[in-house]
């Protein structure tokens, strides 16, 4: 189910999915990152091969599920100009405000995955009452090792607000120091044609943040309890980055979990079982 959320002049897509009736309670917002939208990044759906798409996982397990699109991606306004970070954030406390008002609750739970971490970690930061429990998904840090390699870009992205990706062009993202066999070629050929289909450009505001701004989330100003999950070939997120800053988030009920056969495109990956089952079992905890 497709819903629309209006502010500052920006209209956002927000789509839902849920089992049987909406719960009401257990509600999940997921946070897409600097490549594809919510739907294209956690609704995949690839023909005999069900168990990708993260919100059917989800909705079947009781959640009700929404993915956003913030400015520049997918179904939402497409700005002239580069879009932020910062407005990203503001993006997802509108969608937050729109869901907790038609659900009827107090809190969220949040999942952010890769520059999703980012403005997710932000809008925790502002808002951490809305928030029950928050997934950081593949997150980013200054030494990164992907973002070494889209530093020398940095002048192409400040003069380009969008860029134009070819279908072939998604691919690369799935094998970027991971193994062939942790990938399977018809889930990565689905999603780098859901990819090309909808975001007909993309946007480099993300990009050029990352590259220039981190850190912009501070762990002691986030007190929600908090996860930290990633896979084992993921070329963002590793442990010398991010375990300084597990260290310090404040909240005494923290999970930092590393999941086997996978990389950064962890949940359409061989791994995306046991990260399903981990963020599930996170939010359905007490």
């Amino acid at each position: 189910m497709e819903h629309w959320v209006e502010h500052g002049g920006i209209r956002l897509s927000v789509w839902e999915k849920y089992a049987g009736v909406p719960s009401g309670t257990n509600v999940v917002v997921l946070a897409h990152g600097s490549a594809t939208a919510g739907r294209e990044s956690f609704d995949l759906q690839v023909p005999g091969k069900p168990s990708y798409s993260f919100m059917d996982f989800l909705a079947m397990e009781g959640f009700d599920v929404f993915a956003l699109d913030t400015r520049g991606f997918g179904r939402s306004t497409h700005p002239d100009a580069h879009m932020t970070t910062k407005e990203a954030s503001e993006d997802l406390n509108a969608v937050v405000e729109y869901v907790l008002t038609l659900r009827g609750v107090q809190q969220v739970n949040l999942l952010g995955w890769s520059w999703g971490t980012q403005y997710s970690g932000i809008f925790v930061m502002l808002h951490p009452g809305t928030v029950a429990k928050y997934v950081s998904y593949a997150q980013m840090h200054v030494n990164s090792p992907d973002l070494a390699t889209r530093r020398p870009r940095t002048e192409a992205f400040r003069k380009n607000a969008y860029i134009t990706i070819p279908e072939a062009g998604w691919k690369p993202r799935f094998y970027s120091m991971t193994p062939a066999e942790v990938n399977d070629p018809e889930v990565v050929d689905a999603y780098a044609r859901a990819a090309a289909q909808v975001e007909l450009k993309t946007a480099t505001g993300p990009q050029l943040d990352v590259v220039t701004m981190l850190p912009m989330v501070h762990p002691r100003l986030m007190p929600v309890p908090t996860m930290i999950i990633y896979g084992e070939y993921d070329d963002v997120a590793d442990l010398d980055g991010l375990l300084p800053f597990f260290r310090q988030l404040p909240n005494p009920y923290k999970r930092y979990v590393v999941i086997p056969h996978a990389g950064h495109m962890m949940h359409l990956q061989k791994g995306h079982h046991l990260f399903q089952h981990e963020v599930a079992a996170f939010f359905n905890a007490p």
